[in-house]
C-alpha cells in the first residue's frame, strides 16, 4: 500500500477516535451522534409466542420500541412457548415472551435465565361450532367441557406443539382425568401449527378447540372463524405472559433494555391500549405486578 494512503487511514483512524473519546467524555453518545458509516446497529432475538404475534401486538409494539431505541433492531421468532424456551437455553434466543409458567419456572431454576418479570395477561376459551354437539355451552368449567367432548366423542383439535395454550391444554384434559391421543382418540386431531392455523383447522372439521382470546378475536372481526365462545371466564382458563431475558445472551445488554422498555411505561402503554378500538376491550391486560421479578 502507498505511504501517503497509509498515511491518511492512520489520520483518519486517529481523528475517528479522538471523536469517540470527546463523545464518551460528554457523557457517551449514542447511533445519532456518531457519523455514520461508523454507526452499529445491534440486532436483537425475541422468541415468543404465536398468539401475541397472531394477535398483531408485535405490529404496534416492535416499532414502538425500536423508535424509543433506534440503535436495536428486533427480530421476532413467533413460535410455541416450548420451543420458544429450548431456543433461549440453545443460545439462539437474546430475550422470551412466553406463556408456559410451569416451564418457565423450570428455566429460571435451571440458571437458563437472568430475570423473569410479570408482563401481562388474557384468558383461554373453549370455542367450537356455534351448533355445539357435545352441548358444552354453560359448563362449570373448562375440565367439565372437555369431559363432555370426549364423552360424545366430538372432534377436538389440539395444537400439540409443546405451546403455552397446549400445556394449558392438557391440564385441563388431566383434571379432568382424561389423556387423550390420536392413536386411541379419532376424535382428537393434533395439528403441530400456531393458534391461528389450528382455528382454522378447528373450523373446517367442525370441532372444539382450546385458543387465547386475543387470536380468536382478531380471526373472528377479520371473518377467519365462524366458531363461537362456549366456555369461558373460569379461574383455570388465565393466561399469564411473562419476559425473561435470557442469562447467556449474546445481546445482553439489549435484551435488559427490551425488559425494561416493554415493562415500563412506554411498553405498558402499548400493551393497555392495543385492542381497546377495534375489539371494544384490549386484547391484554397489565398484571398488577408488572416488571415485578419472578424466578420461582
Amino acid at each position: 500500500m502507498p505511504s501517503s494512503r497509509r498515511g491518511r487511514l492512520l489520520v483518519g483512524g486517529v481523528l475517528i477516535a479522538v471523536l469517540l473519546s470527546t463523545l464518551a467524555g460528554c457523557g457517551g453518545y449514542t447511533k445519532e451522534s456518531i457519523p455514520p458509516p461508523y454507526r452499529k446497529t445491534v440486532n436483537l432475538t425475541l422468541a415468543s409466542t404465536t398468539s401475541t404475534q397472531d394477535t398483531g401486538l408485535f405490529d404496534v409494539l416492535i416499532p414502538a420500541f425500536e423508535k424509543d431505541n433506534p440503535a436495536i433492531k428486533v427480530k421476532v421468532v413467533a413460535v410455541g412457548s416450548g420451543e420458544a424456551i429450548q431456543m433461549g437455553k440453545d443460545g439462539n434466543a437474546d430475550v422470551l415472551l412466553v406463556h408456559s409458567p410451569a416451564d418457565e419456572v423450570t428455566f429460571m431454576q435451571d440458571d437458563y435465565g437472568l430475570t423473569r418479570k410479570a408482563l401481562m395477561y388474557n384468558d383461554f376459551v373453549v370455542i367450537g361450532p356455534a351448533s355445539d354437539p357435545a352441548h358444552i355451552k354453560g359448563s362449570a368449567s373448562a375440565a367439565a367441557a372437555f369431559a363432555k367432548i370426549a364423552d360424545s366423542a366430538s372432534p377436538f383439535v389440539s395444537r400439540g406443539d409443546a405451546s403455552g395454550t397446549n400445556s394449558k391444554e392438557l391440564k385441563i384434559w388431566k383434571a379432568a382425568g382424561l389423556s387423550p391421543a390420536p392413536a386411541k382418540d379419532p376424535w382428537y386431531k393434533v395439528t403441530g401449527q400456531g393458534m391461528g392455523d389450528s382455528i382454522k383447522v378447528a373450523d373446517e372439521t367442525g370441532a372444539y378447540t382450546l385458543s387465547d382470546r386475543g387470536t380468536y378475536l382478531k380471526m373472528r372481526a377479520a371473518g377467519a372463524t365462524k366458531a363461537a365462545v362456549l366456555v369461558e371466564g373460569g379461574k383455570d382458563l388465565l393466561n399469564h405472559y411473562h419476559v425473561i431475558v435470557v442469562r447467556d445472551a449474546r445481546r445482553l445488554d439489549a435484551a435488559k433494555t427490551f425488559s425494561s422498555w416493554i415493562t415500563g411505561p412506554r411498553g405498558q402503554a402499548v400493551i393497555r391500549d392495543f385492542g381497546a378500538r377495534d375489539y371494544g376491550r384490549p386484547l391484554f391486560i397489565l398484571e398488577k405486578s408488572v416488571g415485578q421479578e419472578e424466578d420461582q
